[in-house]
């Protein structure tokens, strides 16, 4: 089961890498703009998922730590002419240092209350931004003139150039965080989901590795700013805002909460539904709302639950060998 399984994830990502590395020859450059998003909100929702899915900690103000690496990189752009891709580290760490800071106080707290923290916290940031904190984040109108990426010597401008880019970072996103699950961390963060207390008396350090799950996953949606900054050129507070960290929890939650292949799907979903159904004007979102609404209904769990899978089928095996 479990390497049938394998086997068809790796198909998967198989096909899903030849339909991006050939959409350029058949999809306009509209469609390349919206593959673009699909690939950032990827990004997104697989950082979030390592908080939700994972830790199973409940944060509702993600886009906070996107909005972060974003200005990071914007600042660093425009102020100090820093090339692109180069701020990459430095999002992922300022990034990581706010949520380190802003998570620390609040780690111990549980379920819906930690959902409110974070809803708060998503706000402040975002008034923050728009108040012009420290006359660096240009207020409501953002900062602008951000430059493109230059990769070899090439400047990236056209859609299918950023295609690449954003999904060669999408590829190994997904590599690392597929090692991730497997490494003693991983276990250590599924443990602390499916019961906090047991884990703690098994010796886990429950706070230890909640800060260490906020923090590498507001380092990821940092670097993700990044990218949405050289995309965009343009930043304002209005991008991050709490609809945008509802649209990333949608997104966990209807893949499949802490799947990797499920999130990606989920993402995938929420992004180009949309899009498809956007001749209907006015009522596409009702029928992106009923469609999300039957399916929640329908598959609880998410649409590629495979953790779920994988937990089911060792419990069959412990139950096979006690007997």
């Amino acid at each position: 089961m479990a390497a049938r399984t394998t086997t068809r994830l790796a198909i998967g990502y198989a096909l899903a890498v030849a339909f991006i590395a050939a959409a350029p020859l058949f999809l306009d450059a509209y469609w390349l703009d919206v593959l673009n998003s699909v690939g950032l909100y990827v990004l997104l929702a697989l950082s979030l998922n390592l908080i939700l899915g994972d830790a199973g900690l409940f944060n509702m103000g993600h886009a906070a730590f996107y909005a972060v690496g974003a200005y990071t990189t914007a600042i660093l752009s425009t102020r100090f002419q820093i090339p692109i891709l180069w701020t990459l580290p430095a999002s992922a760490v300022v990034a990581a240092l706010f949520a380190t800071l802003v998570a620390r106080p609040v780690v111990h707290l549980r379920g819906d209350y930690l959902l409110v923290v974070t809803i708060g916290l998503g706000e402040i940031v975002r008034i923050a931004l728009v108040n012009d904190v420290f006359g660096l984040t240009g207020g409501a109108n953002g900062i602008f003139g951000i430059a493109r990426p230059t990769v070899f010597g090439l400047k990236i401008r056209r859609p299918h150039e950023f295609l690449y880019l954003i999904w060669a970072f999408v590829a190994v996103t997904v590599l690392l965080f597929h090692r991730l699950e497997q490494s003693r961390f991983g276990r250590a963060l599924n443990y602390l989901r499916e019961d906090p207390v047991a884990a703690e008396g098994s010796g886990v350090n429950t706070a230890r590795y909640r800060l260490l799950a906020f923090a590498l996953g507001a380092a990821w949606a940092g670097m993700t700013g990044t990218l949405y900054a050289a995309k965009m050129t343009i930043i304002s507070p209005e991008s991050f805002g709490f609809w945008e960290s509802v649209v990333l929890f949608l997104m966990v939650i209807l893949g499949g909460s802490g799947s990797i292949p499920g999130v990606i799907l989920g993402a995938t979903l929420v992004v180009v539904l949309p899009e498809v159904f956007r001749g209907f004007a006015s009522a596409r979102m009702l029928v992106f709302g009923l469609v999300m609404m039957v399916m929640m209904v329908v598959r609880p769990q998410g649409l590629l639950a495979f953790r779920i899978l994988r937990f089911k089928e060792s419990d069959v095996r412990r139950a096979g060998a006690s007997q």
